[in-house]
């Protein structure tokens, strides 16, 4: 396993992160089994995964609760991510929230906390203040964002430590790259990707936009016509499907999947601290660990990012992925 420095703290994260979202079920991932989310936990940690991501707000704290479950007899072993929620960005709600997700992640201290989405109706101030409280006392190691463009990254390092900035990053979703990454570059803030391989996308899974799921059919990479979109974007289908036939193969060519080699040029991109991959069982994690291995020259990187750039200059500036008004700034 690789591990990488944890923003300009002492802590050092795996590079492969695992997103523990699907843990929670419900309306998103579907039914999944508990013990089948512990066993994937543990099957992380043995393959030396020690940094896992989750949110007070996947199901209620479900997401959380499974994690704490996991890491039961092995959290010395473990790097914790968890968000508080942008509805609870207020001084009094941030405490009450990490309080509780404390008790659901059966732990005394959360390593990486992380405001989830902007609250523009709370002064960032006042949610600083409780953050720097929460660790002044020892409940939380760092501070972080997610979901921060560059308007709100720049109030906030200004107000304080920022560890880390967690955002969709991929061959096909690249617009951090024009603002976002370099202001995290220049304030030494680390990147968290999430969604690395596009919601499957950058499997190979899917040889049309109509094989793609109702529910994954919500981002802006796809047509406003779609039934679960909830943006006016035209989308960028016939971009996105043209790249991805390119990128097959540049990987056929490598002799690797598909996936392994969007994850490897992720991995190797500037300020990346760790990918995000989420896995439902212990078989898929291993799906992943390939890229541990791969190391793409300067002339595959640069055919990845000629053969996907028709898709980021379709998609512009907006760094939300799901809205044509962004929930960034």
């Amino acid at each position: 396993m690789e591990y990488r420095q944890l923003g300009q703290t002492d802590m050092q994260v795996s590079v492969i992160a695992l997103g523990c979202w699907p843990f929670a079920g419900g309306a998103v991932w579907g039914e999944q089994d508990d013990a089948v989310s512990v066993a994937t936990v543990h099957a992380a940690l043995d393959a030396g995964i020690n940094f896992f991501d989750t949110a007070e707000g996947y199901e209620n704290g479900h997401s959380e609760r499974v994690l704490g479950r996991g890491l039961q007899g092995r959290r010395q072993e473990a790097i914790i991510a968890t968000k508080v929620s942008g509805a609870h960005l207020a001084k009094d709600d941030v405490i009450k929230a990490c309080e509780q997700s404390l008790a659901n992640l059966q732990t005394d201290y959360i390593d990486l906390y992380q405001i989830h989405w902007p609250n523009w109706n709370v002064p960032l101030a006042e949610t600083v203040a409780a953050l720097q409280q929460l660790k002044q006392q020892g409940k939380i190691r760092a501070i972080g964002v997610s979901n921060f463009a560059v308007q709100d990254l720049g109030e906030m390092v200004a107000l304080s430590e920022c560890t880390t900035d967690q955002l969709p990053y991929s061959l096909l979703w690249r617009v951090i790259e024009r603002e976002i990454q370099p202001l995290c570059l220049e304030k030494t803030v680390g990147l968290i990707c999430y969604s690395p391989l596009a919601q499957g996308l950058l499997t190979g899974r899917y040889a049309t936009a109509d094989e793609v799921p109702t529910g994954l059919a919500r981002t802006r990479l796809y047509a406003n016509s779609r039934p679960t979109a909830g943006h006016t974007d035209p989308g960028c289908e016939t971009e996105v499907f043209a790249a991805l036939q390119e990128v097959q193969r540049i990987a056929d060519g490598l002799g690797q999947p598909m996936a392994t080699v969007a994850l490897a040029w992720v991995k190797q991109q500037p300020g990346i601290t760790a990918l995000l991959v989420g896995a439902r069982k212990p078989e898929e994690l291993q799906w992943n660990l390939p890229v541990l291995d791969l190391t793409l020259s300067a002339d595959v990187l640069a055919a990845l990012a000629s053969a996907t750039a028709p898709v980021k200059a379709k998609l512009g500036n907006n760094p939300d992925m799901w809205m044509s008004t962004s929930r960034m700034r």
